[in-house]
């Protein structure tokens, strides 16, 4: 046989073999499984959201006023040096 018959869509008859060894889910299986990925991506969703959130509301709080004063002194000591 010549490499022209046996090859399957432009592939040796090697690789056909391989996929046809390759364990094939049925239907059924494919669906839970695409079920528990969507229900997977909806949670990562879902947690993102909520960290965004707590980001967001960390970064609006003011900064304490004892924090605002050692920058103050902090920046005071080093224009002085400077």
């Amino acid at each position: 046989m010549s490499d022209g018959e046996n090859t399957k869509r432009g592939r040796p008859s090697r690789e056909r073999h391989a996929e046809e060894m390759i364990e094939q889910k049925p239907s059924g299986e494919r669906r839970k499984s695409s079920a528990a990925l969507d229900e997977a991506r909806l949670r990562q969703q879902a947690i993102g959201v909520r960290l965004r959130q707590m980001f967001d509301q960390v970064v609006n709080e003011d900064v304490p006023d004892e924090f605002l004063e050692i920058l103050r002194r902090a920046d005071s000591r080093s224009s002085e040096k400077g």
